[in-house]
């Protein structure tokens, strides 16, 4: 039992209750179990004392019972009484599950009415247990549990949380070395185009001179054919030429009077 208590004494419990017996039943019954209680004995006194303030209708001006300091003490459990004046057992732990702050909170209802559609209806809207009155000291046996639980959830979300930024480190470290290896790859891409171009410049500039030596040669070809046909025209107006001369003349016979003579 020791070590149970030891455990349990780590753990502090919210009672809510407007009946001022019942409220010192549960707070006996859970001191006895190495709980820390804190009792108050109104659904808005309970927000009040988790942190949400909500102003009770009736009496707003009445102080929070608790001797506790609620920024101070964390709260492990809160078990309420069902049937209450202002804001029921189960408008309370709908309150406490609607507060992303609170809703890890386990809750228990109690109630001296036995009523089905009532049990069904809270454990539905997330509470933990349904206890009927009078509370006795093995029904707060089944609380350890769902603390514990809902103590290693948070472990957890604080465990992931923490790891948050080692992943974030993780994934930029990542990233910065695909984007380091990106303009490697860009530029492996980029070259090869340019081998692509490279090459059919290099073939059509072959081709090209290809082409333009073609036409020179025939060019040249042409040119001198045309050269030879006009120095064989030359030649031969130059013949003609000296077939023409007054040399030529010269030896030519002229007949006068019918007397051949040589000029």
């Amino acid at each position: 039992m020791g070590m149970a208590a030891a455990e349990s004494q780590q753990y502090h419990v919210l009672a809510v209750d407007d009946s001022i017996i019942d409220r010192k039943l549960i707070e006996r019954l859970l001191k006895t179990s190495s709980y820390q209680v804190t009792t108050v004995d109104s659904g808005s006194k309970a927000l009040e004392f988790l942190g949400l303030h909500e102003n009770d209708e009736s009496n707003p001006n009445t102080p929070c019972v608790s001797p506790k300091i609620n920024h101070e003490v964390e709260v492990n459990l809160v078990i309420t009484d069902y049937c209450m004046p202002g804001m029921t057992g189960y408008d309370l732990l709908k309150k406490i599950k609607e507060s992303s702050s609170l809703r890890n909170i386990p809750v228990v209802i109690m109630s001296s009415e036995n009523v089905p559609s009532r049990i069904t209806r809270c454990l539905e809207e997330g509470a933990e247990e349904f206890f009927l009155k009078p509370v006795r000291k093995s029904d707060l046996n089944r609380l350890e549990p769902h603390i514990k639980r809902t103590k290693l959830k948070d472990q957890n979300l604080f465990d992931t949380t923490k790891n948050i930024p080692k992943l974030k480190t993780k994934e930029k470290v990542e990233n910065s070395e695909v984007v380091q290896h990106q303009p490697q790859q860009q530029q492996i891409i980029n070259d090869q185009p340019q081998q692509q171009i490279q090459q059919p410049q290099s073939e059509t500039n072959v081709e090209q001179q290809q082409q333009i030596q073609q036409p020179q040669s025939e060019t040249n070809v042409e040119h001198q054919q045309q050269q030879s046909l006009q120095q064989g025209n030359n030649n031969k107006r130059k013949s003609v030429e000296q077939g023409l001369s007054p040399e030529s003349d010269r030896t030519r016979p002229r007949y006068n009077n019918g007397i051949a003579t040589l000029v």
